[in-house]
This record gives structure tokens, sequence and C-alpha cells, in this order.
């Protein structure tokens, strides 16, 4: 618990500081939209509403969240990304600093289209994960980050609610072989080495119906 709540006061501090960066950059809107419209739509739509269960939904998400994976995405003075993505990281590199932070902050202004769980037989299970955990295995509450209808904590933790399930149980997986590894101190890769397939499918499915 100490642990945890150490953990949260240095992300609220870290994120704090991005804030105060954030505030002295100037956001264009209107650049955003035109590079949503001609880079980004084919993946995730114009207005961030993906089109295709494998690409995440963007829009309504946490603008801070957004930016950290846009700039994990790009490499940087000849050192490789923090989040490798071969495709992402051929979009953003030829983005500033300015154009993602803008970006983020457009996406997130967009109103979200949400998924729908579809396996019906999980949803149980997934509920079960999402509010209690699984103590046990060492498996915390879903909703003690992500919040209990899954709207994501302000500056610290994406929202999940009505994402594709096909999009989280892929992120889930890939923390769990650290093939993503961008998260703060190998919390996500922690919790998902602990995580069976059918747990994170579970927990996927019920995060899609979340509102």
């Amino acid at each position: 618990m100490i642990r945890t709540t150490t953990l949260a006061v240095l992300l609220a501090a870290s994120f704090s500081v991005f804030a105060a960066e954030q505030a002295k950059t100037k956001v264009d809107l209107t650049k955003a939209k035109e590079i949503a419209e001609g880079m980004c739509v084919a993946c995730h739509g114009a207005d961030g509403n993906s089109p295709a269960p494998a690409n995440p939904i963007l829009a309504g998400q946490i603008p801070e969240y957004l930016y950290k994976q846009l700039s994990n995405f790009k490499a940087v003075d000849g050192k490789p990304a923090v989040r490798n993505n071969a495709i992402m990281g051929g979009m953003v590199a030829a983005l500033s600093d300015e154009d993602m932070k803008s970006l983020s902050v457009y996406f997130s202004q967009q109103k979200m289209k949400p998924s729908a769980a579809k396996e019906e037989k999980l949803l149980a299970e997934g509920k079960t994960l999402w509010r209690g955990g699984d103590f046990e295995k060492g498996i915390p509450a879903c909703a003690g980050c992500h919040g209990p209808a899954g709207a994501g904590l302000p500056a610290q933790y994406p929202r999940l609610a009505g994402q594709y399930a096909e999009y989280t149980a892929n992120q889930l997986k890939i923390f769990r072989s650290h093939e993503r590894a961008n998260d703060s101190e190998k919390v996500m890769r922690t919790i998902a080495g602990k995580l069976s397939d059918r747990q994170i499918d579970a927990i996927a499915e019920y995060a899609a119906g979340l509102r």
C-alpha cells in the first residue's frame, strides 16, 4: 500500500510538471485537425473514433496520456523509441512537440463513440477482476487506477471505458511479454504478467462495456 501511494505521488508530481510545460506550449487545434484528417484518419478516424478494433479509439482520451504515447513512439537524438512500433514510429517522426501536444488535446476534445462488450460469458469474471482483482494471485483491482467506470485518472492513467476489447487485450498481452515497456515502475508489466489469457479477455470485454 505504501509503495502504491508513493508511486501515485511521484506520478502526480511528474504529470504536474508536464501540465506546466504544456501550458507554455501553444496548442494549435486547427493544425491538429489537419494532421488528424490527413495522417491519422485511416487507422484512428479523423475524429479519433477508430474504424478498426485493432486500433485504439483516441476520442475522449486523457490528453496527457495521448501525448506520452506519441512522444514515446518517437525516436530522439539517435536513441530508439521508448515504445517500439514501426507504423507509429514513422507517423510521429516528422511531428514536432507542439504538434503532438496539439493532437493530444484535439483528440481528447472529440466525442467518443464507445465500443461494446460482445462476449457476455466473460463479463462476470471481468467485473470481478475490475472491481476486486484477485488477492490470491496478487492482482490488484483495475478500478484502483482506471476508476470504477473506467474513466481513468487525469494525467496519470488512461480511460479504458468503451475501448475496443481487441485492442485492450492486445496491449495487456504485450505488457505481459514486455514487448511494450513504457509503463512507470513496470506496473502494467507486473500486473499483466500474472494474468491468464482468459483473464485478459475478461477484463478487456468488461472495460469495453463500461460507460
